[in-house]
């Protein structure tokens, strides 16, 4: 006999065979006689009937169901083919022709989206030339006398036998339609089952009621009635127009509706501005009169200046009313034209809420992100994003992603924008199926929407959407695409609109009429010019909502303005949360090294009373936790700790059990959650701000490995961190945790480029620290999160310092003090002569060296808060200096890094308001100006080090220079 490797009884065919072997077992009648035959005559013989190829293990064919009596309950795979018995030449023909037919089954399935008819500009898919092989999927495979003959339908069919030429029919019907789908590389087989029942025998489409088809027509009526509306009323204004793709209202409307008949309550949506403005009208409500009257702008300019964004950035958010009478909540989230940016913040936004309601099957809220196609290939936040959905931080249950496929990006062709098939294809990474849809056929968009929203909630998985559809007009509406696309505009000038393709279509079907469609047409038009009637009567511009609901009792704005909150803990508590930290349950085996110098250091600091930074942050974390609020941590290693300082998570290292001992401290509703990150930055970071927009009264940080590599993530911290206020209204209190400090470890290991959050600081929008002590990061972190005020908070995070024998707290100090934004020195003010301000680790050198030197005239005080910065508070000490001459500032970095740029200018203001006390020779001292943040050379470091410090203490005494 044949090599079964090679034969239809191979691993390639293992659908059709395990399909038909599961109806033998529940009824051996149901399936053709040599079938029958083969299976009674195998069934637990010697060998194999076929090499199953795939790498999961069989699932039970008739699951919690036994098979007849002395057989078991088996898989195909069990089956074993007798040696000694031959099939019949029958057999062995009628077996060959159903190993072509599945062949082309399984062709049709893994390939047939290659053939489907998706471009609805009808342009042939020269994208495919160089696929060489699409398989068996034509009749002409086939002859006459075949294509009548009775094969097994594969469960194409309910019916296990059926002609080959409906099966062919029904098969192309399914999959080479306006239709096309990536889901056989799935190794979930379950998946795959159940997306091949129902596409396969609905022939992917969903039977619609006229009712059903007059709904659709109205959602593309309002959508292509919004944009014609805009394009002749506001000419030349950017829109960034949905002309094209207005299939995705009523797919989204769709979405809904599946959904929350599933349970769905929320979804948060991020999408760029290509159908911003449609989406935020026909699907989350937003009154065109408002709308209208941001194209007209504010009546008082001078309100807003430096304020606001462009339309087709905001957010906005809405209770939307199903068909069915549900509700759900949507929030559309406010974003930058930095392209997919805002997707983890999405993520990060649904997670908070899925947390915060106890959504533990996270199927209350969703994510749908709607992408561009150029942009959803081209980003590398789109694979930061995607590679979040699986990992236990960050899952939420799935995201329903849409692209907009336009089929070119700005000027620039698919051909020259990706080296895959689709813009799709970074979704592969992901165990997910990928439908495209043609976007001028209705009806096959919605049943694919409705599809993947049940799908969603099904499975809790990402799901993507190709929406091929075309961009009427250019990148926006200012723009000429025939310079760049003369073939494809021609095309499209020639198009006709989804709608009145699909309004023709209904009228030639005698759905609904071509008059009624047209009076829809008009009564859309009609509502909209009454909507900018009342616009331009009176201005329905707002600015967006704000401080609502659980932002209630929070504030932005001012600095000074915020009503300040005892961050100080008794002394007892701290005592015995300190005690909580220093054990581990009986039998737990932890690391000796991590008992040395973890456990058992917390144990003598018992006695001692002498904190190091881990356990000022540590306490801070523990009270907090305590008092009710939630703490959430992530980052690069951020359990243990880069540094190996923290060991938040403890590993039993006999059984590998974990034990976190800071989740013994939560009350009420709060919870404590760290978590190592991906090695990304932008993708975790945006999670963590999104997190943090929507838990206000909790304590949300992100940890950066080195802080060199923060600039990663750079956009995030740009556009949202240090912007959102001031654009879009909306208030985040995230803290970034930012090891900086200069110790001889090379370039990218030194410098969190303070410089860059100091350029970034304007209007209060942001907090700037660099403390130095156990005591002022356990009073800082509490600060964050007690007092109402919510402002990003920036802290350059020690290295050294963790565990320098100088940088310790007594538990005195956490137990009375705040939060000190000025740390004064201890000489004498009345006998200074040069003051020395300085932020960080470089205070530590200066002070070892002026105290060597028993120098009472050199005062060294530390600017803990760089922004706001603690004018004020510094003009007060100088006032208290009547002999000082100098003022200079000390840093490490080089002059044009770090605090200096930030700085110079505020010191010329504190020696003017010194008024009557002489002039002041204000100065810098540091690296001098470099293109890399740090040497790579650790002598050449210790020799630069030593310079400033000497040129810090030395000059202007008896032996300086």
């Amino acid at each position: 006999m044949a090599n079964f490797q090679d034969s239809y009884l191979s691993g390639g065919n293992i659908d059709f065979i395990e399909g038909l072997y599961a109806r033998y077992l529940e009824d051996p009648s149901s399936v053709d006689p040599s079938w029958r035959e083969l299976f009674e005559r195998n069934d637990g013989a010697g060998r194999p009937i076929f090499n199953r190829t795939l790498i999961e293990p069989p699932a039970p064919v008739v699951p919690g169901k036994e098979a007849k009596e002395g057989k078991g309950t088996k898989t195909a795979a069990a089956v074993a083919l007798a040696p000694q018995t031959a099939p019949t030449v029958a057999f062995e023909q009628d077996m060959k022709l159903q190993a072509r037919v599945d062949q082309t089954i399984s062709a049709f399935r893994l390939r047939g989206h290659l053939r489907a008819k998706l471009d609805p500009l009808g342009r042939p898919r020269t994208a495919l030339d160089h696929v060489a092989d699409v398989g068996m999927v034509d009749e002409k495979h086939f002859s006459a006398t075949e294509l009548e003959q009775l094969v097994e339908s594969s469960n194409v069919f309910p019916e296990a036998r059926v002609k080959l030429k409906d099966l062919l029919g029904r098969l192309r019907r399914t999959y080479t339609g306006s239709i096309g789908v990536e889901f056989m590389q799935m190794l979930d087989s379950e998946r795959r089952r159940w997306l091949m029942r129902r596409m396969e025998y609905a022939e992917n489409r969903t039977e619609l009621s006229a009712d059903e088809q007059r709904h659709i027509l109205t959602k593309l009526s309002y959508a292509e009635g919004f944009e014609n509306f805009l394009h002749t009323k506001f000419i030349g204004a950017k829109r960034f127009a949905l002309d094209g793709g207005e299939a995705l209202v009523p797919m989204l409307d769709a979405m809904l509706e599946v959904g929350s008949g599933m349970g769905l309550k929320e979804v948060v949506i991020g999408m760029a501005h290509r159908g911003r403005l449609n989406v935020l009208t026909n699907i989350l409500g937003k009154k065109p009169d408002q709308i209208f009257s941001e194209f007209e702008g504010p009546q008082d300019p001078k309100q807003h200046m430096g304020r606001g964004d462009v339309k087709y950035h905001m957010g906005f958010s809405s209770d939307h009313a199903t068909r069915s009478g549900q509700s759900v909540h949507l929030s559309l989230a406010f974003n930058p034209s930095h392209l997919e940016a805002v997707d983890p913040v999405v993520e990060g936004r649904v997670r908070a809420k899925q947390d915060r309601s106890g959504d533990t099957e996270r199927t209350k809220v969703m994510p749908l992100l709607i992408h561009g196609d150029a942009a959803f290939i081209g980003q590398g936040v789109i694979s930061e994003t995607l590679n979040l959905a699986g990992l236990e931080g960050y899952k939420t249950g799935g995201t329903l992603h849409i692209v907009i496929n336009n089929q070119v990006g700005f000027t620039t062709d698919p051909q020259d924008s990706r080296s895959s098939i689709y813009s799709t294809a970074l979704a592969q990474m992901l165990d997910v199926p990928v439908f495209h849809v043609n976007g001028d056929d209705p009806e096959a968009c919605i049943h694919v929407a409705r599809l993947v929203a049940e799908y969603r909630q099904t499975f809790k998985s990402d799901v993507v959407v190709d929406l091929v559809c075309y961009r009427r007009y250019g990148h926006n509406e200012g723009d000429d695409p025939s310079f760049t696309q003369p073939e494809m505009y021609e095309i499209i000038r020639k198009h006709p609109t989804v709608r009145t393709l699909y309004a023709q279509q209904l009228a030639e079907k005698s759905r609904i009429p071509a008059e009624e469609s047209e009076a829809l047409k008009q009564r859309c038009l009609q509502e909209f010019d009454a909507a900018l009637t009342r616009a331009r009567a009176q201005s329905q511009f707002k600015e967006p909502s704000a401080l609502e609901g659980l932002w209630k009792p929070y504030k932005g704005g001012l600095h000074k303005s915020a009503p300040q909150a005892s961050t100080a803990v008794d002394k007892e508590t701290l005592r015995g949360a300190l005690k909580k930290l220093s054990e581990v349950p009986e039998g737990f085996n932890v690391h000796r090294d991590v008992e040395r110098t973890v456990l058992k250091k917390r144990q003598g600091m018992l006695q001692t009373e002498e904190l190091q930074w881990s356990e000022g942050e540590s306490l801070a974390y523990g009270t907090l936790l305590s008092e009710g609020y939630t703490i959430r941590l992530s980052g690069q290693d951020s359990e243990r700790g880069t540094f190996s300082h923290r060991h938040a998570v403890l590993h039993d290292v006999k059984t590998g059990d974990k034990f976190v001992p800071l989740r013994q401290f939560p009350t009420g509703r709060a919870r404590f959650d760290v978590f190592n990150s991906p090695l990304s930055e932008m993708g975790v970071l945006g999670f963590e701000y999104g997190y943090s927009l929507d838990v206000p009264d909790g304590l949300i940080l992100w940890e950066a490995q080195f802080g060199d590599f923060a600039n990663g993530a750079q956009i995030i911290i740009d556009q949202f961190i240090a912007a959102a206020e001031t654009k879009w209204r909306r208030l985040s209190g995230l803290t970034l945790l930012l090891p900086h400090g200069y110790e001889g470890q090379g370039p990218e290991h030194s410098s969190a480029r303070l410089e860059r959050f100091l350029s970034l600081s304007a209007e209060d929008n942001i907090q700037v620290t660099y403390p130095t002590t156990p005591a002022q990061i356990f009073h800082l972190l509490r600060r964050q999160v007690l007092r109402p005020l919510r402002k990003p908070l920036v802290i350059m995070s020690p290295k050294s310092l963790l565990r320098r024998p100088e940088a310790t707290s007594k538990l005195d100090e956490l137990a009375s003090g705040t939060f000190q934004e000025v740390i004064p020195d201890k000489v004498d003010p009345a006998g200074v002569t040069r003051l020395l301000l300085c932020s960080g680790k470089v205070y530590y050198d200066l002070v070892k060296a002026r105290d060597e030197r028993k120098d009472s005239s050199v005062a060294i005080v530390r600017v803990e808060q760089l922004y706001p910065f603690p004018f004020d508070e510094l003009a007060g000490l100088v006032a208290k200096m009547p002999k000082l001459a100098e003022l200079f500032w000390v840093q490490e970095e080089p002059r044009n890094s770090g605090a200096w740029h930030f700085v110079f200018p505020r010191l010329h203001d504190l020696a003017a308001a010194r008024g009557q006390g002489g002039a002041l020779k204000l100065g810098y001292i540091g690296r001098a100006e470099a293109a890399s943040p740090a040497t790579g050379f650790p002598q050449t470091h210790n020799l630069e080090q030593q310079l400033i410090v000497e040129e810090a203490i030395l000059r202007g005494t008896k032996n300086g220079r």
